[in-house]
């Protein structure tokens, strides 16, 4: 079989090409893998003007008891067809969520992938009715868009109320389940949300259709515990077929997203288009805390950004825009491709159950081999001479991203912000490093970038992050970059005169509001990230997975506990409490880490030897901690933990309940790589 050292490669047919590294250190093709009918070079670059999400319009806007405003919004998850080839290629069935009702009469009642932005202001509730309406017209359930693999630790419907969410047991290979689709929304990055908000992975529900089979599930473990306690809290009444969650607001002003995170199925279903932008804006670290520093008055970033009740088609020019990056692959009818055989992964073609540790359908990773950005292949933006605010968000299934501006001349790219917010400075990504931009998946990045010095004409975003599981390092030097044909281009830039003198602050004269640094930690949590491979297959991974690890480190060699989803809570911070979060990767690969419910400080970093024959791992010798990049300043959410190395991070853990960390690369969230946490004591009634 192949080792680790694999790697796929795209090639100018309908194919993946997997290669190897020979002896001499020369890529060598030795199988090809099916990929999608459509070949991406018979797909048109440029054909599409970027869409612009419009903001999701209000159902209505009421005041709570003790005299606060909500923004109340009503949210289905609905199946259409969407244009996301250029025209003359065929539509896209896909899923999004979308408004069903609005306050005003020039609500947008659109579901789009990816879906209308929610605008939220700091310290005003949103409260969300989430709609699984994944039903036809007459009322019956839709089965999924891809390939659902039964075989791993997932929601389970079929199971009854006994066996939800759990691994089931099959006598042999099952076949794809086709029943109707589990969903439950994580609002990603929001912070003080009651965990009955939160997306708890067990807490899906299916659509409330006319056929769902009576011996089926049609809620998760958690689901009834979470409604009780929306009840009790903020007075919301869940029901078949639909959740009501709210969220504070409480974060420092940024960009947030809403996704699907239902158990073994997210990276289906994110796949299947249902993901969106949730911005906060002001509050003590918004927009208006920003000084120019030439004067001491108050700063101006570019926009204006999408309104509600903004006309669509828009009838004005943004200079704030959000941009979801993903990959996907399609078939040449216009369908999305995803892999249904564990075999597009390493050519292992079976046996599977009960003959192997290898799940049949599941795959590793995925690298979908076109680019889309808000919703479209390879679209194309007009662009003044101006600079223009960029919300960027890596929406890849396990594709790290490295945008190169290099290719757009006089460019000059400033990054203000993360997923928590400003940073503590502007970082000038283009003096300092390289006019490039590393995204994890999942991560967010908040730019500021001039376009005054570029010459007018027809410019390409690149992307020169690989084809495969990052590790870190240098592109071209550490690793072949991204195709340069399809995946290594991102979008175009069409840039003209400006219309207008920019009213904007440059960004080196903008001070950033002040972070107040979280408190010192009391306890110090020692975690690894891990990759179980089968005892089948050489070299095959059959599973992701989280631990901990008993000892420390620094001291001695520490043995790793693998831990399953379904093991009790090893991490449980007291109410209020401050820790710092050790991430010690033993995996060859570069894991972005998400922790729910807290914004955090990354600390630093420091190299670790990991043995692997005896489980063990430790601070490697002579070795010395490095601090944070200046882009990682502030706080976030998501985090690159490297191979081979600790990753160092300090959350305070202020909202009690039942909370999930995980990888971000979504094919191992599925499978393993997820752990329940809890903050505080057991709340009375939560399920076992």
């Amino acid at each position: 079989m192949f080792t680790r050292r694999t790697f796929l490669k795209y090639t100018g047919g309908t194919v993946l090409t997997l290669f190897a590294v020979n002896r001499f250190g020369v890529p060598v093709a030795i199988a090809q893998i099916p990929g999608g009918s459509l070949d991406p070079a018979l797909v048109a670059k440029f054909q599409t003007p970027l869409l612009i999400p419009p903001v999701m319009p209000k159902a209505a806007r009421f005041i709570q008891m003790g005299g606060k405003r909500v923004d109340y919004y009503e949210v289905a998850l609905r199946q259409f067809s969407q244009q996301i080839l250029p025209a003359g290629l065929p539509a896209t069935k896909v899923w999004g969520y979308g408004a069903v009702a609005a306050a005003g009469r020039r609500g947008l009642l659109l579901h789009n992938a990816p879906s209308l932005t929610i605008e939220a202001s700091w310290n005003t509730p949103v409260r969300v009715k989430w709609i699984n309406d994944l039903k036809d017209d007459a009322g019956n359930f839709l089965p999924h868009l891809l390939p659902v693999d039964p075989t791993l630790h997932w929601a389970n419907p079929p199971g009854g109320s006994a066996g939800r969410d759990t691994r089931p047991s099959f006598g042999s290979t099952p076949a794809p389940y086709t029943g109707p689709v589990p969903m439950v929304t994580h609002v990603h990055g929001a912070v003080g949300v009651g965990d009955e908000s939160d997306g708890y992975a067990e807490a899906w529900y299916l659509p409330d259709a006319s056929d769902i089979p009576a011996d089926y599930a049609r809620e998760g473990r958690w689901y009834q515990f979470f409604a009780g306690k929306a009840q009790q809290k903020f007075g919301a009444t869940w029901g078949p077929g639909f959740a009501t969650c709210q969220y504070p607001n409480l974060n420092r002003a940024s960009t947030l997203w809403y996704h699907d995170h239902s158990l073994g199925m997210t990276r289906l279903n994110v796949y299947a288009g249902p993901a969106g932008f949730y911005i906060i804006r002001g509050g003590p670290a918004g927009d208006a805390a920003l000084l120019d520093t030439r004067f001491g008055t108050p700063a101006l970033l570019p926009g204006p950004a999408p309104r509600e009740n903004d006309k669509f088609p828009p009838n004005k020019t943004y200079y704030e825009i959000p941009l979801a990056i993903q990959d996907r692959s399609f078939n040449a009818d216009g369908s999305l491709f995803y892999p249904d055989s564990r075999a597009f992964f390493d050519e292992i073609a079976g046996p599977f159950i009960p003959d192997s540790d290898i799940a049949p359908l599941w795959n590793p990773e995925f690298f979908g081999n076109m680019l889309m950005v808000n919703g479209s292949t390879w679209p194309f933006h007009t662009v003044e001479q101006v600079r223009y605010r960029l919300r960027l968000l890596n929406g890849c299934q396990s594709r790290f991203l490295i945008l190169d501006f290099n290719a757009i001349p006089g460019v000059e790219v400033w990054q203000i912000g993360n997923e928590g917010g400003f940073l503590a400075a502007p970082v000038n990504l283009t003096a300092d490093h390289g006019n490039r931009l590393l995204m994890g998946l999942a991560e967010r990045v908040d730019l500021i970038v001039d376009f005054s010095q570029v010459p007018p004409g027809n410019y390409v975003l690149a992307n020169v992050g690989p084809d495969e599981p990052f590790g870190g390092g240098e592109p071209d030097v550490d690793f072949d970059i991204a195709d340069p044909d399809s995946t290594g281009q991102i979008m175009q830039l069409r840039v003209v005169p400006a219309l207008a003198v920019d009213p904007s602050t440059p960004p080196q004269f903008l001070q950033l509001p002040a972070i107040m640094p979280l408190p010192e930690a009391s306890v110090t949590r020692p975690l690894v990230l891990l990759e179980e491979m089968s005892a089948f297959f050489a070299d095959a991974p059959a599973e992701a997975l989280l631990g901990t690890l008993a000892g420390d480190p620094g001291e001695a060699p520490a043995a790793w506990n693998k831990r399953l989803w379904m093991e009790p809570v090893s991490e449980n911070p007291a109410l209020g409490a401050t820790e710092v979060w050790e991430l010690y990767n033993a995996t060859g690969d570069a894991h972005p880490m998400h922790i729910h419910e807290v914004a955090f400080e990354v600390i630093d970093r420091q190299d670790i030897f990991v043995d692997e024959q005896a489980e063990t791992i430790q601070l490697a010798p002579g070795s010395l901690p490095t601090p944070a990049e200046p882009w990682e300043t502030g706080f976030k959410d998501t985090v690159i933990a490297y191979p081979g190395q600790v990753t160092r991070l300090r959350a305070q853990f202020n909202t009690p309940g039942q909370f999930v960390w995980h990888c971000h690369i979504v094919e191992h969230e599925d499978n393993e790589m997820m752990r329940p946490y809890r903050i505080g004591p057991l709340q009375p009634g939560q399920p076992d």
